[in-house]
């Protein structure tokens, strides 16, 4: 197979490909090092020819592949879309669109949680993919025939896995739930990473408003650091110092050199003057215009209602064949577990239909769990 080098020979590439109602796509990168993923190599697929695409030659404009991520008329297949979907954002400001994800649909399926894409293939299509290359350096030149082997093979199986699961979900009237998923996946918000909302994708909970407002500030300096170098955060500043500064608000570089999370000598190196200045802008900070924290929840059998809760999900994911973390997170069932009302994805749409109207009527008393011929099963309560 040729490697495509020039910008006409993909621009040919792409108007063929776009005559196809349905490709399959897939990237190869590096973000080791980096704060944005570089992009390596593309490779596509239709029903009757499959590309590689060298994005790093000399000279070669990717609009034509751009403008066939946005093409309306064509449905882009990916496996875990969402790191090829944020490298196509952050090159060309697109989102591919419309896409199928076959990671979510085989959740929906009952592939299990976040099935990996050589396991799926090998479940679906009985092949086993060559895993040789999948840790290769992509960025070397010039790529080898091994390599774009396996390039070219993981969007041809794809094919073959995106027909057996698009006619499953239509043959179990899923196809809609995918759909709803891939609303998600195609919105700009999922890869908005605008420093002013970097806090959020910190896994910790804050509990007063002070550390909220200065965890807002220090991980919205370390975003713009990471940024401008062009480095993961992780070199920037470790996320458990970042929660330590927040919790701790050092106002000056001794305090900062105190915090055993902190890098030995990071006070003296230029940074430790701007974590300071940050500390200070989340301190003047006008608590009361603070997203609101999360109530620390005071029912004392709440940990006991979101194991039994636990226990339904499972159930409902094994009787309906549906991986559980699709239809709930356990985050969600802390939040069930705390309110009726609560506003999570589990108590909205199919998810509600499936899972969150019978974990209401778990709390509420009106359902109960029983073992029969060693299963859980559920209990209708007069």
């Amino acid at each position: 197979m040729d490697l495509i080098t020039t910008t006409a020979d993909l621009a040919a590439a792409c108007s063929r490909l776009a005559k196809h109602p349905v490709i399959t796509v897939d990237t190869e990168f590096l973000r080791e090092t980096t704060y944005y993923p570089l992009l390596c190599v593309v490779q596509m697929a239709s029903a009757e020819e499959a590309v590689v695409i060298d994005t790093l030659a000399e000279g070669i404009d990717l609009k034509p592949f751009f403008e066939l991520m946005g093409n309306e008329g064509v449905l882009k297949v990916f496996h875990a879309a969402r790191q090829d979907i944020e490298i196509i954002w952050h090159q060309a400001g697109i989102i591919p669109h419309p896409v199928f994800d076959t990671q979510v649909a085989a959740m929906v399926l009952g592939y299990g949680d976040s099935i990996a894409y050589d396991a799926l293939v090998e479940k679906v299509t009985g092949h086993r993919p060559d895993k040789t290359h999948r840790f290769t350096d992509w960025s070397r030149r010039p790529l080898t025939k091994e390599q774009m082997h396996y390039a070219v093979s993981d969007v041809t199986h794809l094919r073959d896995v995106f027909a057996a699961l698009d006619a499953d979900l239509k043959k179990r009237r899923r196809s809609e739930w995918v759909s709803i998923e891939m609303e998600v996946l195609t919105s700009p918000r999922t890869y908005d990473f605008h420093p002013e909302r970097a806090w959020e994708r910190l896994k910790t909970r804050v509990r007063k408003p002070k550390d909220l407002a200065v965890l807002m500030e220090v991980a919205a300096w370390r975003e713009q650091e990471a940024q401008s170098r062009d480095v993961p955060r992780g070199r920037v500043l470790r996320d458990e110092a970042v929660t330590d500064i927040a919790t701790h608000a050092p106002t000056t570089l001794e305090k900062l050199a105190h915090l055993r999370s902190v890098p030995k000598g990071f006070e003296k190196s230029k940074w430790g003057a701007d974590i300071i200045a940050a500390v200070e802008r989340g301190l003047a900070r006008d608590f009361s215009k603070l997203p609101k924290l999360e109530k620390p929840r005071n029912n004392s059998n709440g940990a006991a209602i979101v194991e039994l809760l636990k226990v339904l999900l499972r159930m409902t994911a094994e009787r309906h064949a549906v991986a559980s973390k699709v239809i709930a997170t356990v985050d969600d069932l802390e939040e069930i577990a705390a309110d009726d009302e609560a506003d999570v994805p589990a108590l909205r749409g199919w998810r509600r239909e499936l899972f969150g109207d019978a974990a209401l009527k778990l709390k509420r008393g009106e359902l109960a769990l029983a073992i029969e011929k060693g299963r859980v099963i559920g209990v209708q309560r007069a």
